[in-house]
């Protein structure tokens, strides 16, 4: 008897990302400067809130979105800090920004729809569009020093078009969009019947004045999804908290797919979400500029060509011209060198590979050691 499983299951591998890292970590001796984890741990202030609402015993079904007082604080802190202004009842707290891409892909997405995504791109985009029955279409920009092209966006347009993904600071290069290219794109969908999900993850995570977000394009707010997480900035990556902000009536719909797919977030960690909210991350940005300072500095004595990012805590570097492609390169690193750096190819383009910087002083200072005295095998 054969058993037949769905076919967008069937179609989607698991991430290649978790993959390498596995094998870095499996490897003995290995360095590892692979994936997103900030190395500092969650303010204790987060932590005694989420103490203080297990002894009070807030343990019972939350309301579905979040509590009111959640939502509030979450409304409050948008607008003051981001000049967003969306009410408690356009937000939905999600289990990470993972569960609010897929929400949000889930309700605007019909089979066959296309999603265009810039690359290099974190490969969970692709993952869930194709899970959600819609198809990705990779919209290149390394030839444009990781900017979006207007005119390629242009000329991917179809009559299948639903939506854009945005993500700046973006993972894995660290750049974010500049006005310039935010403008362009504005132009390009304002009139268009098209979704823009901002990932907006690494918001808090910039080291440059000239930030904005797509978020902020109040003609287009109709057909914004902002997702947002808790996760980088305040070092609460196992919390798995995150947040949707969006216009009354897709809000209404995605919550659809959050109440059947998770019921809630957990009650007692949203009391920490407040206290997180009232975190000051600066700490934090400086020690992420510090070492990005440091591991620029460092790669370009070696002789790599780095473009310097201007948020998160990642670069990504070209593979050198040894005729090796990322994949093997970085499984020659791996196994030669003993440090690991995550394949270009898992996010989409190949001849780059990304390192992440969110490691203490010490083991940057040796994975980098490793990397010089292995480019000088080459």
């Amino acid at each position: 008897m054969e058993l037949i499983l769905n076919h967008a299951v069937q179609n989607v591998q698991l991430s290649g990302i978790r993959r390498f890292t596995a094998l870095v970590r499996n490897t003995p001796g290995a360095c590892s400067l692979t994936i997103g984890e900030p190395d500092q741990n969650t303010p204790e202030a987060v932590k005694d809130a989420a103490k203080a609402a297990l002894d009070a015993n807030v343990t019972h079904y939350p309301p579905n979105n979040g509590y009111p007082e959640l939502l509030e604080a979450i409304s409050k802190f948008e607008e003051h800090t981001h000049g967003l202004r969306y009410s408690p009842d356009e937000i939905i707290l999600t289990i990470g920004a993972t569960e609010g891409l897929f929400i949000a892909l889930s309700a605007i997405l019909n089979p066959g729809d296309e999603v265009i995504i810039p690359t290099p791109a974190f490969s969970l985009y692709e993952s869930i569009t194709r899970l959600c029955r819609g198809v990705p279409v990779a919209l290149p920009t390394e030839q444009s020093r990781f900017q979006i092209d207007p005119e390629r966006l242009q000329a991917l347009l179809t009559p299948n078009t639903k939506a854009l993904v945005l993500t700046s600071p973006n993972n894995p290069t660290g750049c974010i969009y500049s006005p310039e290219t935010l403008d362009a794109i504005y132009a390009v969908l304002r009139d268009k019947p098209v979704f823009v999900l901002c990932d907006d993850v690494y918001r808090t995570l910039i080291y440059t004045d000239r930030y904005r977000s797509f978020a902020e394009y109040a003609g287009m707010r109709d057909r914004i999804i902002i997702i947002q997480s808790f996760s980088k900035p305040y070092a609460m990556t196992g919390w798995r908290a995150g947040y949707c902000l969006a216009d009354g009536p897709v809000k209404q719909r995605m919550q659809v797919f959050h109440q059947y797919a998770v019921v809630s977030a957990p009650a007692f960690i949203q009391p920490a979400c407040m206290a997180a909210l009232r975190t000051d991350p600066s700490p934090m940005v400086r020690l992420y500029r510090k070492r990005r300072d440091f591991v620029c500095g460092r790669l370009r004595a070696m002789g790599l060509d780095v473009q310097t990012p201007d948020g998160a805590f990642y670069m990504f570097l070209q593979v050198p011209d040894c005729g090796l492609d990322s994949l093997a390169f970085c499984e020659k690193m791996l196994k030669e060198g003993l440090v690991g750096l995550i394949p270009g190819i898992y996010f989409g383009t190949e001849g780059f590979m990304r390192l992440s910087y969110c490691y203490s002083d010490g083991e940057l200072s040796e994975g980098l050691d490793r990397m010089e005295r292995f480019l000088k095998t080459l």
